[in-house]
């Protein structure tokens, strides 16, 4: 079931055709400008859809990765082409850890298959990882209201929220990470507003706009460097991110600029919250400096997406093809800088001891 909505109707992110044979997303590189469904029908199909980002956020990226693979094992499923096929999907994203864990929880779920059995024990693995990321969302969406709650301004029922990138219900499968407490508090009756950076150069802002928009959440949407500024005038109660790797010892690596965010914050005395659910807590990997950071397409910062004058969605050329462009696609913030994590069991303190008192099976030694 859904709860998100797109022109009033409920819809998830991803979600299978009925007879079995294919998946259906948003693309997201047509939004805002123009609602589009693209169906996927195969591993090439998935592995383009992460790459170019028509699907895109830790846990959504996860999921389809897990339904690549179901579509991959349907023409041949022996343990040659189960491992090529993860190789191929792992390849995909190297920053977004969700994508990692899916595809290890599949393959330990599938190995002791007969191939026979393979390709739907995948689809229904899948389809699972799926239900599970929508109930995880809906966890955080209530521990983050709980925390927010105890902000001195939502004892007044009013609540000014800053985002940056895109964590809402496009990045996952429903409901959202770092969106979900603001939608949470939004139903409760709190006054919200919400600041939404750009986030350039994707402007994965843009799809906040559009989706705060499809759920009446007052916002207004800023430029990127306003941040610092609204930050400093006590505009914001609270900045609120979600991740795409956390670390074991409350780093985390989240899309580039968040670091900044932080820094401001921390500047103005404002709280900084990262929501994310364990699949996005690699507890094997010591530091966020241990993360690798994507090096994305120079072209993401040479063209842009817009609609002409006569409302045609299309690419616009702002630099130049040689002019030289550096376009890391994330940054790491320091646990130091982070007032809580909140994930689907309860918020924590950003720290080893801090993620351990939620996931104490982690302990090890």
């Amino acid at each position: 079931m859904a709860v998100m909505r797109v022109n009033g109707r409920f819809t998830r992110t991803i979600w299978p055709v009925v007879d079995g044979c294919a998946v259906d997303i948003i693309d997201q590189t047509a939004l805002p400008h123009e609602y589009r469904v693209l169906r996927l029908a195969s591993l090439e199909d998935a592995v383009r859809a992460i790459c170019s980002m028509q699907v895109r956020g830790a846990p959504l990226i996860g999921v389809t990765a897990a339904y690549g693979l179901a579509l991959a094992l349907a023409s041949q499923a022996d343990d040659p082409a189960l491992h090529a096929a993860i190789e191929t999907l792992v390849a995909t994203r190297p920053t977004a850890v969700n994508l990692r864990w899916a595809l290890a929880r599949l393959q330990a779920r599938l190995a002791p298959l007969p191939p026979v059995a393979r390709a739907e024990a995948a689809w229904q693995e899948a389809g699972r990882l799926a239900d599970e990321d929508v109930e995880q969302c809906r966890r955080m969406g209530d521990n983050g209201l709980q925390l927010l709650r105890l902000l001195p301004a939502a004892q007044h029922g009013r609540l000014a929220m800053m985002t940056h990138c895109n964590a809402g219900w496009l990045a996952t499968v429903d409901y959202g990470t770092a969106l979900a407490p603001i939608y949470a508090a939004f139903a409760a009756g709190i006054d919200v507003h919400v600041w939404v950076s750009e986030t350039r150069p994707r402007n994965q802002g843009l799809l906040t706009a559009w989706e705060l928009s499809e759920e009446g959440v007052p916002h207004t949407v800023i430029a990127d460097n306003a941040a610092g500024l609204l930050l400093t005038r006590g505009e914001v109660d609270a900045v609120i991110v979600g991740a795409d790797c956390v670390a074991a010892n409350g780093d985390i690596v989240n899309k580039v600029g968040t670091w900044l965010k932080a820094l401001a914050a921390r500047a103005a005395g404002v709280p900084f919250y990262v929501v994310a659910p364990r699949s996005t807590i690699d507890f094997d990997c010591p530091t966020g400096a241990a993360i690798a950071i994507e090096e994305r397409d120079a072209d993401e910062l040479r063209l842009v997406q817009g609609c002409d004058s006569a409302g045609r969605p299309g690419l616009l050329r702002q630099l130049a093809v040689a002019e030289r462009v550096a376009n890391p696609a994330f940054d790491m913030t320091p646990a130091a800088l982070i007032s809580a994590l909140i994930t689907e069991r309860g918020a924590c303190a950003a720290s080893g001891a801090g993620l351990l008192s939620l996931y104490p099976e982690e302990r090890h030694g």
